[in-house]
């Protein structure tokens, strides 16, 4: 069995016991959940977020748009189990997510988390054999990983001998080759151009193809979570909440030609038509 198809059987094997009203299977919830940070040298509590409510599909594409400060990414934060939530609950596959991540979700951030005196092979398979897996299942893994982002060749080189979009590229086959099966995003391609991140984003749809990993995408452009989504979830001004949820209707079968489609730009109109007045109330919160 090759090494995709062990990571789908993976997949199918841990499968949540929820269904949503529709019937879909959840695969991760959080349920009123609010952050609440305690204010420092006198300053009073700081509410972050909350109370927000999400259920995930399995093997959907959520993105999470909203004004800055909103609190999406701690949102992510508290999914991910690197942020407690101050109230509510936060299940993953229908088990409670603590203080730290759990077994079978992955995290990639904007930042370039890969580690400079590593070549890419190594930052690929760091994660792996941190969690000890096998030293040959490990460089299967991290083969297949490399090949499907377009490594393959640049294996024995360092980071500081890559791109900006090739180093994120690395983050990604780092956390494909744990077989995540909740994938969470937080502005993987913020500092990249325009071009790299329409890219970036085809890449990012075949590698949720063909795991069939559920992602979740907390991202600034509106452009990229109307092209990559099932779901949008559409986040007010801080403390964030969820004001609207948009299913955008595309087939699983799409690329950034999509923009092209006419419903690109009613659903980009109908999205911001809802974050504009929560972008102003966010900036005049900062004057």
């Amino acid at each position: 069995m090759s090494a995709l198809s062990r990571h789908k059987a993976n997949i199918s094997v841990v499968a949540p016991s929820t269904l949503s009203p529709d019937g879909k299977r959840i695969q991760a919830t959080l349920t009123d959940v609010t952050r609440i940070y305690q204010g420092s040298q006198g300053k009073p509590p700081f509410h972050a977020l909350g109370p927000v409510s999400l259920e995930l599909r399995v093997g959907e594409f959520f993105s999470v748009v909203g004004p800055s400060g909103c609190g999406k990414s701690t949102l992510l934060d508290v999914l991910a189990g690197l942020n407690p939530a101050s109230g509510g609950t936060v299940t993953f596959e229908g088990k409670p997510v603590g203080a730290e991540v759990p077994d079978g979700v992955a995290v990639v951030f904007q930042e370039d988390a890969s580690f400079p005196w590593l070549n890419v092979f190594d930052n690929a398979a760091f994660a792996a054999r941190q969690a000890g897996v096998a030293e040959t299942e490990v460089r299967e893994r991290v083969d297949h990983a490399l090949s499907f982002m377009g490594l393959k060749s640049f294996a024995r080189a360092y980071p500081a001998q890559l791109s900006g979009g090739m180093r994120q590229r690395v983050c990604i086959a780092r956390a494909m080759v744990v077989r995540p099966r909740l994938m969470l995003l937080d502005e993987p391609f913020g500092a990249l151009d325009q071009q790299t991140r329409l890219l970036m984003g085809d890449e990012t749809l075949k590698l949720w193809r063909d795991t069939g990993a559920t992602v979740l995408l907390i991202t600034h452009s509106i452009d990229e979570a109307v092209l990559l989504s099932d779901r949008i979830g559409v986040m007010s001004a801080c403390p964030g909440r969820f004001i609207r949820t948009i299913e955008t209707g595309w087939p699983r079968m799409r690329d950034s030609t999509t923009a092209l489609d006419a419903r690109f730009g009613e659903l980009t109109a109908q999205v911001w038509g809802l974050l504009r007045e929560e972008a102003l109330k966010a900036l005049g919160s900062r004057q």
